[in-house]
């Protein structure tokens, strides 16, 4: 794991929300998080963990997705269980949970009803941390890998990426916007691998 001064290197102006000690209680029901292989691996692990997170939530600064224009476009009726009445699933937390179906199921794993109380995610720092570290363990996404096993068998940062945010950020070598994006996520990782004192994990890009 991180030691504190080194989450705190590379998030200097996060909210007092997504604290260290918040961060170590969630991990616990994780045990596989950046355990699997060398500590090179491990430690790489977890710079494109948080370097994903920087890019998703501003550093650790946003609780919320910051364009409220979007706010009631992540309900997919159907998707089992569907919405609940009078909540909206967009961004919330450090990898910024969004859609009705996932906070149903990261709400299952935890034990906490988070479709019928979505916001949760945002006033729960140990709820919030848990469900980025359930994403990024167990959900591929667009992607063909989780962003853990794409990590630990060696297939680049731009797997993660892919995993993540992939039908926005990847395979979109002409638009100007998508590649602006792509290359601050990167240069996050790249940032956060120094600190961890490890190389970047090529590919970076998708």
């Amino acid at each position: 794991m991180p030691s504190e001064a080194e989450f705190e290197a590379l998030f200097p102006q996060r909210l007092p929300f997504y604290s260290y000690a918040g961060f170590r209680e969630a991990v616990q029901a994780f045990p596989e998080f950046a355990a699997r292989g060398g500590e090179q691996r491990q430690r790489q692990e977890m710079a494109a963990f948080f370097a994903n997170l920087a890019h998703e939530s501003d550093s650790l600064q946003a609780l919320r997705e910051y364009n409220t224009a979007n706010y009631g476009l992540y309900c997919d009726a159907a998707r089992a269980p569907g919405c609940a009445p009078g909540q909206q699933y967009y961004g919330r937390g450090p990898i910024q949970l969004s859609w009705n179906f996932n906070y149903a199921e990261v709400g299952r794993v935890l034990g906490v009803d988070l479709w019928s109380d979505p916001d949760r995610v945002a006033r729960d720092p140990q709820i919030a941390w848990a469900t980025a570290l359930w994403y990024w363990m167990s959900q591929s996404g667009p992607g063909r890998m989780t962003p853990h096993q794409a990590m630990v068998q060696g297939a680049g940062f731009g797997e993660t990426v892919r995993s993540i945010n992939g039908l926005i950020e990847c395979d979109k070598p002409g638009d100007e916007l998508v590649q602006r994006k792509l290359a601050r996520r990167i240069a996050f990782y790249q940032t956060a691998s120094a600190l961890f004192a490890v190389p970047p994990q090529s590919p970076l890009a998708c």
